[in-house]
């Protein structure tokens, strides 16, 4: 029984998405810290400083916490250029396209 489990990981490749999705969340630890802690401070300190605020998350509007969601978008969208990039460069080819 052992055997064929570690033949099913094998066959269905559990083991190498396993590592990709390992990898794949320390990638996103990774460009969050960026975004959050680099990028989002040195672009939109001047914004930030005249809302009053020191975090684009402490943005609101009448009670409504919009600054978490701007913050989460911007946050998606460099992992999503990241991830672009590195497909891109993976594959080596001029379109990214689905397959």
């Amino acid at each position: 029984m052992i055997k064929e489990f570690m033949d099913f990981l094998k066959a269905y490749g559990v083991i190498g998405l396993a590592i990709a999705v390992i990898i794949g969340g320390k990638l996103n630890l990774l460009v969050t810290s960026l975004v959050n802690d680099l990028l989002t401070p040195l672009i939109f300190q001047p914004a930030l400083k005249a809302a009053g605020v020191n975090n684009i998350a402490e943005l609101a509007y009448n009670g409504i916490m919009y600054g978490k969601v701007v913050g989460a978008l911007i946050d998606f969208m460099v992992v999503a250029f990241v991830v672009f990039i590195f497909a891109k460069k993976i594959m080596k080819e001029e379109v990214v396209a689905k397959k």
